[in-house]
């Protein structure tokens, strides 16, 4: 009986050594399966997502006017929806839309923050003053840093725009992009310089965003790409070809912006005024501005556009007062400044009635 007993306890040993190896086996195969599930989940969540913003967030938030939730939503979504090019393809023509707003944000911060300082002066607060314009300098290398990273993005999907040929568009939203990555990369230069700081951004993208301005079709983007050109011609030393005027062409991408419900172009007029040193300019511009938002209603598919449009008036307006006379442009008084004329009212004599 010993003898027939020792060889079963060996099989019985030899079988769980094998269950053993076996459930190794199985429990590696089962652990690198998740691995590579979890990975497929990622990259269908990350496509899913990305697509959706594309199709649907960023139309739907281009029919709002409301630009502080649109802020927000930039600031708050972005570091999610980029961390999806770490599982699936790059998000770059999102990105572009992305960093634009947040830039954005930090621009406005830093107006903001340009207002107080110049309240402060005003004040005779110097410490204060300071201080304010510290901040102001603060925000504005954020926003450089951001509107950075929307310009390489673009460069990145569209390729660089000084490479000679124009991009094919998948629809009109692609087109739109494009241009506010050019928006961006402009943007980053100017931030950049305001903030005396450095942060590698090209010195030649003025040129560069002239060029490429080329490749969309003005008529259909309400005189915004020539406005964009005409202002690098207006700012840029030697940019100006021979034989043009850039106010001339501003004038008229006005035009173009006022009868299409997107003023963007005013923007553009009301900054190479501002450089040229131009105030009576500058007023016109924001009078125009002011009434057009009032004759005629903004086009429904760009509604954030021609907000983010008069908002932007509104604070070059805002300077203008704070610095006249330590407060902001009225409320439903844009267009008007402190020194106009009063317009004489009509009085009744009451004295042959007693």
């Amino acid at each position: 009986m010993t003898s027939i007993q020792k060889p079963v306890s060996q099989a019985h040993r030899g079988n769980t050594r094998f269950r053993s190896a076996m459930a190794a086996v199985l429990a590696s195969v089962v652990l690198s399966g998740c691995g590579v599930v979890n990975n497929m989940i990622y990259k269908t969540t990350g496509d899913v997502m990305q697509g959706f913003s594309r199709n649907h967030t960023v139309p739907y938030l281009l029919e709002s006017d409301d630009l502080a939730m649109g802020c927000a939503m930039s600031e708050a979504t972005a570091p999610l929806l980029m961390s999806f090019g770490r599982v699936t393809s790059e998000p770059d023509q999102l990105a572009v839309m992305l960093y634009l707003s947040a830039g954005g944000c930090a621009e406005e911060q830093a107006r903001e923050h340009e207002l107080d300082g110049l309240a402060a002066l005003r004040a005779m607060d110097a410490e204060e003053a300071e201080d304010a314009m510290i901040r102001q300098k603060r925000a504005l290398s954020l926003a450089a840093k951001r509107y950075h990273r929307g310009w390489k993005h673009h460069n990145a999907f569209y390729g660089k725009p000084d490479a000679g040929e124009c991009p094919d568009f998948d629809d009109d939203l692609g087109e739109f992009i494009y241009m506010a990555g050019l928006l961006s990369g402009l943007q980053a230069l100017n931030a950049e310089i305001q903030s005396t700081s450095s942060i590698g951004v090209p010195k030649n993208i003025g040129s560069t965003v002239s060029r490429a301005t080329r490749c969309l079709e003005n008529d259909k983007w309400w005189g915004a790409p020539m406005a964009l050109r005409a202002t690098v011609w207006a700012m840029i030393p030697g940019a100006l070809p021979e034989g043009e005027d850039p106010f001339e062409r501003l004038e008229i991408a006005d035009a173009q912006g006022e009868e299409a419900g997107v003023r963007i172009s005013h923007v553009f007029h009301a900054i190479a005024a501002q450089n040229k040193g131009d105030e009576e300019r500058l007023r016109d511009v924001i009078r125009s501005h002011a009434q057009a938002i009032e004759e005629t209603p903004a086009n429904e598919e760009w509604v954030f556009v021609d907000a983010m449009a008069t908002d932007m008036i509104v604070a070059i307006s805002d300077r203008l007062w704070m610095e006249n006379t330590g407060h902001r442009t009225p409320m439903g008084q844009l267009g008007t400044f402190w020194d106009d004329e009063k317009e004489a009212v009509e009085t009744m004599d009451l004295d042959d009635l007693l």
